[in-house]
């Protein structure tokens, strides 16, 4: 099977799906109006409501809600076979996570931005509600202290990734000034941001920043997830638009150049798809393909996860109802995208079937190696980049969408916690502090509860799948 022949048939059918499918669903469905006075106007205060532009409000939408989820499941997924997920990844972005994402933002929207949780608490009853934000919770509490797990092995595992990771933040500082101030034009900013964020994937592999195996009693990547938790913390209490929009924005950019060249080095090469379309053959312990495929990707197809954002800060940030169509559905579009460039990069960026066997030994495996290692081959014999370099630029772009995640997902359990101030009459438990406080130390509590390495929320990782999608059925129960 041609890799070209998936590509355009995959892009093909979610192009198709935004230009038809949704314009139907937002002026037949949701009926969006210009007219509409948004949360973001009503109730603006420069921190949390702050009216945007729809492709800044875009990029902070879809990059937090991708992470490094739409990579890691497609990657594993292909155990089974490339023809399930692929499938599943463009029927799914179509006619399930488009219209659960951009439900989302018009149902917050249309509600003065309240959260899922306290939707829920409308339709459902008071007791659903308690029973749904602990649910929130706990979700976001795996998915914060695992890609926190996940980042971390990435610089401890590509030391060259570590300088473009921390100076991608620099960057966003930069931008989100010249974007708030006005300095200068839109178009202006996103060229020097994407040019100063790949000088740095650039400079990566000449100053590998490599993390001691040991750092006294503690392993070195558990010193990483320190790091990040104490700067998820600042970046949760600052005003969005001074890092989560510019940071967000500037690496939905470069992730879409990233797939261009992904996408483009495919279009050059032609590589064939060395894993079989259904794999009948797939290694002792492999769990069957229904019904964990469809909690295996979720993001990608439909995640639970971006109900959380679309109701927690991109609601608040909308300057029109009629962006709902663009910066929901078209987020998941992306999404898709970047799913579907890590199937192929899972299953053609191997020589051969053996190899890509030894790759996917055991259940669980590939991931984001598989992913990088993959798309590096691509690209390398496709347009000639330096494999090295290649892999750099991958890692990044997989460490940057994971380290957004990071962000948004902190400022949510830090929602998470002053909601329930507001319920039981906590006064000290509504201040910001506080509950960024509570969120990171409920996070880290999990993350070293099981040992000094950090990875106590892998041990649970295997109920995020589960909880995911019962939270995505949750969402569009409530957004009837």
């Amino acid at each position: 099977m041609s890799a070209v022949l998936l590509l355009v048939v995959g892009l093909g059918a979610m192009g198709l799906g935004y230009l038809v499918y949704s314009k139907f669903i937002a002026e037949k469905v949701f009926r969006l109006t210009a007219d509409f006075q948004t949360p973001a106007h009503e109730f603006e205060d420069g921190v949390d409501f702050v009216p945007t532009n729809r492709y800044v409000l875009w990029g902070h939408h879809f990059t937090s809600v991708a992470g490094a989820a739409p990579i890691v499941g497609p990657a594993i997924a292909v155990i089974w076979g490339w023809l399930p997920a692929f499938l599943w990844v463009v029927l799914g972005t179509i006619f399930f996570a488009g219209i659960h994402d951009a439900g989302a933002v018009w149902a917050s929207v249309r509600n003065r931005a309240r959260s899922v949780g306290a939707l829920t608490g409308e339709v459902v009853g008071a007791r659903a509600r308690s029973i749904f934000m602990i649910v929130i919770f706990l979700l976001l509490l795996m998915v914060n202290a695992v890609f926190a797990v996940v980042i971390a092995g990435l610089m401890m595992d590509f030391p060259s990734a570590v300088v473009p990771v921390w100076g991608a933040i620099v960057v966003a500082l930069i931008i989100g000034q010249l974007i708030y101030r006005r300095i200068i034009g839109l178009g202006l900013v996103s060229l020097l941001g994407v040019l100063a964020l790949y000088a740095l994937i650039g400079i990566g592999p000449s100053v590998p920043v490599q993390m001691p195996a040991e750092v006294g009693f503690m392993p070195g990547n558990a010193i990483w997830i320190l790091i990040l938790f104490g700067y998820a913390a600042i970046a949760s209490l600052l005003p969005v638009w001074m890092l989560l929009q510019p940071r967000d924005y500037i690496n939905g950019l470069q992730l879409f150049i990233g797939l261009i060249i992904l996408y483009g080095a495919i279009a050059v090469l032609n590589p064939e798809i060395v894993a079989p379309g259904i794999n009948s053959n797939v290694p002792a312990g492999t769990p069957s393909l229904f019904p964990l495929l469809f909690v295996t990707i979720a993001c990608g197809a439909i995640s639970g996860f971006h109900g959380l954002v679309a109701s927690g800060t991109t609601s608040k940030q909308l300057n029109s109802e009629k962006d709902v169509r663009f910066v929901g559905y078209f987020g998941a579009v992306g999404e898709g995208m970047l799913a579907l460039g890590a199937i192929l990069a899972a299953t053609a960026g191997f020589a051969s079937l053996g190899d890509w066997q030894a790759m996917y030994d055991a259940f669980g495996q590939g991931g984001v190696n598989a992913f990088v290692e993959g798309g590096a081959f691509i690209i390398h014999n496709g347009i000639g980049i330096p494999e090295a370099t290649a892999a750099t630029l991958l890692t990044v772009m997989a460490a940057l969408f994971a380290g957004t995640t990071m962000d948004t997902g902190l400022r949510l359990q830090r929602y998470i916690f002053q909601e329930w101030g507001e319920i039981y009459d906590l006064a000290w438990m509504k201040k910001p502090a506080v509950a960024t406080l509570l969120a990171v130390g409920s996070c880290l509590i999990l993350a070293f509860g099981a040992g000094a390495d950090g990875s106590g929320g892998l041990i649970i990782w295997p109920l995020f799948g589960t909880t995911n999608q019962l939270l995505a059925g949750l969402r569009c129960w409530s957004s009837r």
